[in-house]
């Protein structure tokens, strides 16, 4: 413990150390993320104040946003700000907190995302059945497991590396705390630890992955047994949900599915999932959902009046 208090801080390399890019990537970033809590948020006060969207369905996906927005929030703001310094400094409290917020809302989000894959198996393969299935006593339950395999999964991330003797150097080549800057920082063998990482991330999204795929293609495949307008909504719906799912475990795989190092590609990879999924999903939820699309419509309309 007293080898860990050598470091109180952290000093992170950033995306670039070009002033002038800086510069750019200020404006970049803090427009999407404006773009991002605009859409997230806009989506989540649309299904509350929306009679039309009280089904499973937008239940989950308000939660989601929200979940985005959040979890842009943990990493956007602290980024950009970081971009108008030339040193750029972090606490070890702010690291780990950092990290264990990342953490818990991106697990979170995972395992909500295996929700509404079951919500729309119910909804396309038992339809007759499914708003008895899908009780709101059920979905309660459902979005409270995904909180508490979120917060699990993040308990057991920051465990990895809150006691480790960090006793410098102290410079993260990053721009947020992450799991392989950090064990790469530990003046201990952390190889073990990396593999237990792996483990733990790499194979969860990988299992995770898979069986969304199939669970997928379970439901494209029934829906051979809808009208034409059921299977073209149905269509819709589940390829705005797999486009979703594309874009969040791609990157975390490519990122985790392999030895514990850090690698060069590992800052765009992270600035995919932390900081472009967060701004698109609300774009492909929105753009794809005719009923999204009209509920926002209405609401603002009668907003104005």
């Amino acid at each position: 413990m007293e080898q860990r208090r050598n470091v109180t801080e952290f000093v992170l390399l950033g995306l670039t150390q070009s002033v002038q890019g800086q510069k750019i990537l200020f404006v970049v970033f803090l427009l999407i993320y404006i773009v991002t809590m605009v859409g997230n948020l806009l989506i989540v006060l649309t299904v509350v104040f929306s009679p039309s969207l009280d089904v499973p369905m937008y239940f989950f996906l308000g939660y989601l946003s929200f979940m985005d927005a959040v979890y842009s929030t943990t990493v956007t703001p602290n980024m950009i700000i970081d971009l108008l310094y030339v040193k750029k400094t972090i606490s070890f409290q702010a690291c780990m907190t950092q990290l264990f917020i990342g953490h818990l809302f991106g697990g979170a989000e995972i395992l909500l995302l295996v929700v509404m894959a079951y919500d729309r198996y119910v909804a396309i393969c038992k339809p007759l059945h499914y708003l008895t299935i899908m009780n709101q006593r059920v979905c309660v339950m459902l979005l409270l497991l995904a909180w508490v395999g979120g917060f699990l999964h993040a308990v057991v991330q920051l465990l990895f590396v809150y006691n480790l003797p960090f006793c410098g150097p102290n410079v993260i080549d990053h721009f947020i705390c992450d799991m392989y800057p950090l064990l790469k920082l530990a003046c201990t063998d952390t190889y073990i630890i990396g593999l237990t990482v792996v483990a733990n991330d790499g194979a969860i999204c990988v299992i995770i992955f898979m069986l969304l795929l199939i669970s997928y293609g379970i439901i494209l495949h029934s829906l051979k047994n809808l009208s034409q307008e059921g299977r073209r909504k149905a269509l819709s719906t589940c390829g705005s949900h797999i486009t979703v799912v594309i874009l969040f475990f791609v990157p975390c795989i490519f990122m985790y599915v392999r030895p514990p190092s850090t690698l060069p590609t590992d800052k765009s990879l992270t600035v995919f999932y932390t900081i472009i999924t967060p701004m698109l999903n609300p774009l492909i939820y929105t753009l794809r959902n005719a009923e999204m699309k009209n509920a926002m419509k209405k609401l603002w309309t009668n907003k104005r009046k």
